[in-house]
């Protein structure tokens, strides 16, 4: 059982001390291939540098997730065309809205976003979205830019089921974490995730953030690591009501289609 984390964040810190025995934990746990989450700047860049490294193992994004849009000027805009046009470079993000935090003004988010939309569309690759207490305004901006970009994923979705369908009616693909192990606020997840056509579904941990609350015996470090991709497939795959090589198989098959590979 072959798996692919499309969310991972592997250039955080906690990663730099075990990143090599981070790795051969994921191989050694069915997940061959992970893509490098860039969510600023310098995240990007590292994400880029992470891939290059470890070549048909690790792919990147390159985008500047809504926490940092305060920072973003023509100079990001310059850095993260030329990121995105690298061929290992496979969608352009994290991007998207944040208003449950709002560590960067909305309206500057808003702008930051169409900002990354149309790279995206200029580059002609998908889009690796983050989407939390912001729908509304979300989907506005994202149904103007869809027909311009290949394909979108809405990635870690934690939303409502009227979201889920706004979303899979404009032919995005949606992300699935950890959160839906999670019984304090997750478990409507279980329920919304057979609403999912297997060609939309994809699977990741979003490591270090998000370890299933369902793993026993929890680390003691907390830390989520792309290891636990495993873990997540077998708890998507009961909620689905599928064997868990199915699940697997499928959710494989449609990252690869999605991000090329």
């Amino acid at each position: 059982m072959q798996l692919l984390d499309i969310g991972a964040n592997l250039t955080h810190e906690s990663f730099h001390h075990d990143f090599d025995a981070v790795m051969q934990r994921a191989r050694d746990h069915g997940v061959t291939r992970m893509i490098v989450t860039g969510a600023s700047r310098d995240g990007s860049t590292h994400a880029l540098d992470l891939a290059r490294r470890h070549p048909g193992e690790l792919y990147a994004t390159a985008g500047v997730h809504p926490h940092h849009a305060i920072d973003y000027d023509d100079a990001t805009d310059s850095l993260l065309r030329e990121l995105a046009r690298q061929p290992e470079v496979r969608a352009v993000g994290e991007t998207g809205l944040d208003y449950n935090r709002n560590y960067s003004p909305r309206d500057v988010q808003l702008a930051v976003f169409e900002r990354q939309l149309q790279i995206a569309a200029d580059v002609q690759k998908p889009l690796f979205l983050h989407q939390r207490d912001a729908h509304p305004d979300f989907i506005a901006l994202l149904r103007r830019y869809r027909d311009k970009v290949p394909a979108a994923v809405v990635h870690c979705f934690t939303d409502t089921g009227d979201a889920l369908r706004d979303y899979l009616a404009l032919d995005c693909h949606i992300g699935i974490t950890g959160w839906i192990c999670d019984e304090r606020r997750g478990t409507h997840l279980r329920e919304l995730v057979r609403e999912i056509p297997a060609n939309r579904l994809l699977i990741e941990t979003d490591a270090p953030y998000l370890l299933p609350r369902t793993v026993k015996p929890q680390p003691s470090h907390r830390r989520n690591e792309p290891m636990y991709l495993r873990h997540i497939c077998h708890e998507v795959a009961r909620d689905r009501g599928e064997p868990v090589e199915v699940t697997a198989a499928n959710s494989t098959a449609t990252a690869e289609a999605f991000f090329g590979l």
